[in-house]
Parts: structure tokens; sequence; C-alpha cells
């Protein structure tokens, strides 16, 4: 769907990681996935799946939940990025954008953009022309510039955590659960402004999403994992007409829609675990 801009070079490869918590709480189960420059690339699954869990591998983040990389490997532009300070991650051009958002609450809208680009040293005017960026992919948020983040919607918030990533200047954004706690009609303005990022801005995503319906409209490639496995992966638009992910994922089959007990029943049915 979303051709333009992506090409075949491979920005980030992930190859048959296992991470474990706390020494002994396997969690990831020899996970591999890669996302091109310029394209958006969607981690699909329910809650517990390890999506959150494989975005904190490559960003690394795992360390301070006492969590690490067992085994595997995690490349960035050909280097090995696992054991990677995160600050040295952020550098390379890779930023993540957490789980329910985790703005500075105390400070403004305008305060917390701009801690995005604190470590960026090309200048005041560089700083302020990407902010004016933001402002023109965030309206909302020039509107509410100068108003505490804690005071915010959870919406403006998710606007906030996302535009602070774009002024780090990224390469790849790692964008974690953005319809988590948001209305259809945010969620969908959301993706459609992240959709614009990639096409206009260069921006390449990997995004973990539980909502497969709404990301699978706007991501390129989609991986789907189950219990710390990926367990069906393929171009965004074949997985939208694939029988088992619309049955299984979103709710529907070719018979019409399933009920909620039915698609509950689907573990003892998945073709892919038999």
């Amino acid at each position: 769907m979303l051709d333009a801009g992506k090409t075949d070079e491979t920005l980030l490869e992930v190859n048959n990681i296992e991470v474990i918590y706390n020494h002994v709480i396997l969690v990831l189960k020899g996970v591999s996935l890669s996302v091109p420059k310029g394209g958006i690339t969607a981690l699909l699954g329910g809650n517990g799946a390890g999506k959150t869990t494989t975005l904190k591998a490559i960003s690394g983040l795992l360390a301070s939940e006492r969590g690490e990389v067992t085994k595997g490997s995690i490349k960035y532009r050909g280097d090995a990025i696992q054991h990677t300070d995160p600050a040295e991650t952020v550098k390379r051009g890779v930023v993540q954008v957490m789980e329910g958002r985790h703005c500075f609450e105390h400070l403004t809208i305008e305060e917390n953009l701009l801690t995005g680009a604190y470590t960026r040293t090309d200048g005041k005017g560089a700083t302020a022309a990407d902010l004016e960026m933001v402002y023109n992919y965030f309206p909302r948020l020039r509107e509410r510039r100068k108003s505490q983040a804690g005071y915010t919607s959870g919406g403006e918030q998710q606007m906030c955590a996302i535009g602070r990533a774009l002024m780090s200047r990224p390469e790849t954004i790692l964008l974690d659960e953005p319809s988590m706690g948001l209305a259809p009609q945010l969620v969908e303005q959301i993706f459609t402004i992240v959709k614009s990022v990639n096409e206009n801005e260069g921006v390449s995503f990997l995004l973990a999403e539980q909502n497969t319906n709404v990301a699978l409209r706007f991501a390129h490639y989609g991986y789907i994992l189950e219990s710390g496995r990926v367990v069906m992966d393929g171009p965004a638009a074949e997985l939208r007409e694939n029988p088992d992910v619309k049955e299984f994922y979103l709710g529907m089959s070719d018979e019409g829609r399933k009920s909620f007990r039915d698609v509950r029943s689907y573990r003892r049915r998945k073709r892919w675990l038999s």
C-alpha cells in the first residue's frame, strides 16, 4: 500500500534472538525480523505475546528490567547493537516511543518536545525548524504547547511522545502500542500522521500493535507474534486477506463475522500451531 520511499536496503535485522528475564523466564524464543529503510513494519499479537520485549531488546532497555538477550543477534546497518548502551542506540538513529506515552508531566508540551533534541549538536536554528515541523504534523500540539503535559489528553500525550522522538532526527522509530487507550478516531489520526512522516521524512517504523486491523492498513509488512515466537509474516496486504488472520485476529471468516466465543477457541485450531 505504502511503497513510496520504501527501499530494499535493510536497516534493522533481528536474527533468532532469545530473551530471558531474571535469568530464568524465557520470553522470546527465536524471534527474527527485519525492517527495511523507508518501511512501516508491524509487529502484531495479543497482550503478552512479546512485542514490547522485542522493541526493548532492540533499543537496549531490557537491562533496566533484569532482562537480557541470551542468543541470536540484533544488527543496525550491519553493526551488532544487542549489547549497546541505549544512549548510543539513540545516537545511531533508533528511538523508542514507549507504551503508555511517558511524557514529563510537569513540563509543558513544548518543553517535552525540546527534550527530544537534547543529544543534537546542529544548533538552535535546526532545532527550531524541526519543532515547527512537529507542529505542522500535530497542529493540536501547537495549540497546547504551553500546557503542562500532565493536564493534556491521552491522544495529545501520544502525539507529544511521537513528536519528541521526531525531535531527535531519528532514522528509525520503535513505536509501542500507539493505539492503546485511544478512541478509534484518534487512532486513525495518529496512524495517518505516522504514514505522512514515513512518506515525507523518510523515517522507518517498527510498530508493536494489538490493533491488527488498523496496523495492517498502514504497514508495508507484518509479523505476528504468539507466546514469544513469530508464527506468521508477510506483506501487510496479504496478511489482511489471509483467512487465518481474518478469523483469529480480525474476528472475520469467509462465512462472515465470528462470535467472540468462537475466536477465543482459536488456540486449539490454529493451523500454524499444529
